[in-house]
């Protein structure tokens, strides 16, 4: 038997199976906007930080000899 007689007689016996979702389709894009804006707040929280220590950093740059001012 040929391997194309054998996949259609695999095809011919099958039945066609139906999963269901385990919860309603729009849920899934609720649930990665939520995903995706709790990591948006991450990411803003972040925002500042190169800031907050500008004191430090101005005082590494002159004992260093960097000459770039921001």
């Amino acid at each position: 038997m040929s391997l194309l007689a054998t996949v259609a007689a695999a095809a011919e016996g099958s039945s066609h199976v139906v999963n269901e979702l385990p919860m309603p389709a729009p849920l899934f894009g609720v649930i990665v906007f939520g995903i995706f804006t709790a990591l948006a707040i991450v990411t803003f929280s972040f925002r500042d930080v190169a800031n907050r220590h500008a004191e430090k950093a101005e005082a590494y740059a002159r004992e260093h000899g960097d000459a770039q001012h921001h």
